[in-house]
């Protein structure tokens, strides 16, 4: 007996020429947008499944959405708040809602959408009354001073510095709150 028919037959590879590989064709941005969908469609799925799986456990009921709700579905006009007894306070509570619910602008006493700066609202809830008027602006930039320092010109240039309406609606609503403090 030899010792080669001993040994099991081992299956050696035979060596073979193979071609080099051609290089990858650049793709075109639509190719490697449509490789990219195809990726992360396949980590969603992924993602989902393993979701499911991660919470089935736990126990759910259905949720009625009645119950979730609890606000119109069309938007209405809010009341004004209960006025304040002095014209100038009352002035700058109405300013304050005029401003709330119709909008603000800077640059403009009122702009092409009907929305209002702060001493646009003011002279709007005036409604002609010049000495009232005067004496809100007057309030107001008082209030405004308090706040920000006397390096404030004027209403009009504090309300075109801001860009977003939350700062001019609470300075007209503090000044409100001042002009009831001084009976105003």
């Amino acid at each position: 007996m030899s010792h080669a028919s001993l040994s099991p037959a081992v299956d050696h590879p035979t060596p073979t020429t193979t071609q080099a590989a051609a290089p990858p064709a650049e793709l075109s941005l639509e190719g490697r947008l449509a490789l990219v969908n195809a990726a992360m469609t396949a980590r969603l799925d992924e993602a989902a499944v393993a979701y499911e799986v991660n919470t089935a456990h736990i126990p759910t009921e259905p949720v009625d959405l009645a119950d979730v709700v609890t606000v119109p579905l069309t938007p209405t006009l809010q009341p004004p708040p209960a006025s304040y007894p002095t014209p100038v306070a009352a002035l700058l509570q109405r300013a304050h809602h005029r401003l709330f619910t119709g909008g603000w602008c800077s640059g403009a006493l009122v702009d092409e959408d009907g929305a209002r700066c702060m001493l646009g609202a003011i002279r709007a809830e005036a409604r002609g009354d010049r000495g009232l008027e005067a004496s809100a602006a007057s309030l107001l930039l008082d209030a405004i001073r308090r706040e920000f320092g006397d390096d404030v010109d004027s209403v009009p240039s504090f309300n075109d510095a801001h860009g977003s309406a939350r700062v001019p609606l609470r300075m007209v609503d503090q000044a409100a709150i001042l002009a009831d403090a001084r009976g105003l």
